[in-house]
């Protein structure tokens, strides 16, 4: 029985079905499009939640093979189930398979009309993260471009299930968002790099704190500035007949600077779905701005 409880454990962390929060992206489109409270739409985007979710289980799979020589030498990597010897390699590929298999199957839940388009995204960006973790992720920058684009691709995907049309604020904002918090991610590996003298992913040596410390303050700067100007623009302010959204701008505001405090101050800027999951004053930052735009969008 103990064994299968280790086993079932060795499968989840391999699998990573934590990280699947970043997959709630694809709700975005939903709740801007004022269709939160549209059975139907939720639905579609529940079931696009699910295949992209099993789809990115599949990724991780494959990254996990892929870098099992470089986790094993690896301080906290090492302990991933591959690299530690809970799951075999052989086990690793099944996984992979199937993950992939139950995620496309999810699709065909999806009517017709949307079902074409949405498995166009999620193969595109199945494709195009294989290539991230075999030979792409070695690229400095191209590496943490390609994070961010993962990220549009979610939201095309809930955008596409939900036959919402995604602004072109929307999709600037989640590149420059998630690029934001990649660089961060970066920082981690590079302090780890300056400590050990060892560098954890092979492209590492392309950054250092100045470029990271740089790249950050100006990504955040960028989306800060194109948030704003996403608030008081007239098509927006029109789409969601309210003056007021601009002061929303002020939890976006307090949102980097918190992260940029976990990423300078803390040092611990390695895992963003940690963070937004352990950190609290960053919690009650997310939830007061998903209020925010709750009361002008549905209430107001």
């Amino acid at each position: 029985m103990k064994k299968i409880t280790n086993m079932i454990n060795s499968i989840l962390r391999l699998t990573r079905p934590k990280q699947w929060i970043k997959n709630f992206f694809v709700f975005i489109p939903m709740f801007f499009g004022g269709e939160l409270f549209d059975l139907h739409s939720v639905w579609l985007a529940v079931l696009t939640f699910f295949a992209f979710s099993l789809i990115a289980s599949s990724i991780y799979c494959y990254n996990d093979i892929v870098d099992v020589d470089a986790d094993r030498h690896h301080p906290v990597k090492c302990l991933r189930p591959i690299a530690s010897g809970e799951v075999s390699i052989r086990m690793g590929y099944i996984l992979m398979i199937l993950t992939f298999c139950l995620g496309m199957g999810v699709l065909f839940l999806l009517p017709p009309e949307v079902m074409s388009q949405v498995m166009a995204v999620i193969v595109f960006y199945y494709v195009l993260n294989l290539a991230y973790c075999s030979k792409l992720k070695q690229f400095a920058i191209l590496d943490v471009c390609i994070v961010a684009f993962g990220f549009v691709l979610r939201i095309l995907a809930g955008g596409f299930a939900c036959e919402l049309a995604l602004s072109n604020w929307i999709v600037i904002m989640t590149f420059l968002l998630t690029l934001f918090m990649s660089f961060a991610k970066r920082r981690d590996d590079v302090l780890r790099m300056n400590e050990t003298g060892e560098a954890p992913r092979k492209n590492t040596v392309r950054y250092n704190l100045t470029f990271i410390n740089q790249a950050i303050t100006i990504t955040a700067s960028v989306t800060l500035v194109c948030y704003i100007m996403y608030c008081v623009s007239p098509e927006v302010s029109e789409r969601f007949d309210t003056p007021y959204l601009y002061l929303t701008f002020v939890f976006v505001l307090l949102g980097l600077l918190r992260y940029i405090q976990i990423a300078v101050v803390d040092e611990k800027s390695g895992d963003p779905t940690k963070i937004i999951l352990r950190d609290h004053f960053s919690q009650i930052i997310v939830v007061a701005w998903i209020l925010s735009f709750l009361l002008m969008i549905y209430v107001i």
